[in-house]
């Protein structure tokens, strides 16, 4: 399909749909933990729970990223992109609290979680150029494995694949204008 097929012209909330569905997906995500090699010291558990946060964040980076600032349709995406994680962050609270009986509110762990890796990206010389290599050490970090190789290259990777995928996916549809009242 192309980019003029009017089977891709999508309203912003289908689009947002489409990338929230792709943010929670763990797909991807298990195929990067069954690649990593057998005798790394990282936690899995953790691993896939950080690179779960991770992706998501990045979806949300690359709707920001990849689409004009001068594209009315942005901030209505962005919105209703992450009103959508935040329906999905309630869930997963509402389930996490209900079966361990401790409360958590995973969409403050989202907005943690980014504070850091921006907090990161502040930090980092302005000659690196690739947000990636920037967000594989801060990954690594928030598992417990600063030093660790495998867990930087497992963050980066992931970050760089859905960033990837995000510039894709904008690129093949056509958003169809919101009309402002």
């Amino acid at each position: 399909m192309t980019p003029q097929d009017p089977s891709m012209h999508l309203t912003v909330e289908e689009t947002a749909r489409n990338l929230a569905v792709f943010a929670v997906d763990r797909t991807d995500l298990k195929t990067i933990l069954e690649s990593l090699p057998p005798e790394s010291s990282v936690n899995r558990v953790t691993l896939e729970y950080e690179l779960g946060i991770l992706k998501i964040l990045a979806v949300g980076w690359g709707i920001s990223f990849f689409m004009p600032v001068s594209d009315k349709n942005k901030p209505i995406l962005s919105d209703a992109f992450w009103q959508m994680i935040q329906e999905f962050s309630q869930n997963i609270s509402t389930l996490t609290e209900t079966t361990t009986g401790q409360p958590i509110d995973y969409f403050k762990i989202l907005k943690e979680r980014l504070d850091t890796y921006v907090q990161q990206m502040h930090k980092t010389a302005d000659n690196t150029m690739d947000p990636s290599a920037v967000m594989g050490p801060a990954f690594a970090k928030t598992c417990g494995h600063p030093e660790d190789p495998v867990a930087m290259l497992t963050g980066s990777k992931m970050f760089a694949l859905t960033l990837g995928g995000v510039k894709e996916y904008l690129a093949a549809v056509r958003i169809k204008p919101v009309k402002l009242n």
